[in-house]
């Protein structure tokens, strides 16, 4: 059994990884800090292979495909991804584009190129860490947000095309809201709410997989805001998130 990690060197995709490592899966490690790659491997002490490789350039995600096709890949999980925080037309633009390329295109890549193999096999799993962003319009956090909306409407629809073939390969969605990772560093904001502990989160990550939920939502409070957004309208909705976000200004 094995399985290919993105994002592995830090947070939720790191405790998966290390999740994995105990249910006996042999690892591969995807990230760009390679000493952090190195002391992940050191603290498993099993069968991992790492590759640095940043997946914002095109290039790099074709060359992580080539040389791992052939390693019978049981399980892939696109956890690598950033946020970006500010008004649109301030944020950097170039960095912005980095994120949607690791956020969207990278995972795109990965997904299609994997699920080919998956699906000739009639097995496997795809796990994208998506985000409860993905539920709501988020101005000052507007292209993450728009991101994550694609990560999980591009897993809802694979998943209808695998079903009504009756295919056995799964895919499904993580939604968490904050999470104590290093998110709030990168995008420069300050989460209003206490953050789930990521470890808590990979577990209900992995569960979820392995159960073949389609979307998965860790805790009560996101489920329950998950549901609380049906009943307000559009434009109220939008100003509420405003707030929520102008909160998380660091």
């Amino acid at each position: 059994m094995k399985a290919l990690v993105t994002g592995a060197s830090s947070g939720i995709g790191r405790d998966i990884a290390r999740l994995l490592g105990k249910r006996g899966y042999d690892l591969i490690l995807v990230a760009r800090r390679e000493q952090r790659l190195l002391e992940l491997k050191k603290e498993l002490g099993q069968n991992v292979r790492i590759i640095c490789l940043d997946l914002s350039e095109e290039a790099s995600c074709f060359s992580l495909y080539e040389q791992v096709k052939h390693e019978n890949i049981d399980i892939l999980v696109n956890s690598a991804g950033f946020g970006l925080f500010g008004m649109f037309d301030e944020t950097d633009l170039f960095r912005e584009l980095e994120m949607l390329n690791v956020n969207i295109r990278a995972l795109h890549i990965l997904t299609k190129l994997f699920l080919k193999d998956f699906k000739r096999n009639n097995a496997g799993y795809i796990l994208n860490i998506a985000s409860s962003a993905a539920f709501l319009p988020g101005p000052l956090l507007s292209s993450y947000y728009a991101s994550k909306a694609y990560v999980l409407r591009l897993t809802e629809a694979v998943y209808e095309e695998l079903r009504r073939e009756k295919s056995r390969v799964c895919v499904c969605a993580l939604c968490p809201g904050p999470v104590a990772t290093e998110f709030d560093k990168t995008a420069n904001v300050k989460f209003s709410i206490k953050g789930l502990k990521s470890i808590d989160v990979a577990k209900a990550a992995v569960d979820g997989m392995f159960r073949r939920k389609l979307v998965i939502v860790p805790g009560t409070r996101m489920k329950l805001a998950r549901l609380f957004k049906k009943f307000v309208p559009e434009k109220q909705l939008l100003r509420i998130v405003y707030h929520l976000q102008k909160r998380k200004e660091g």
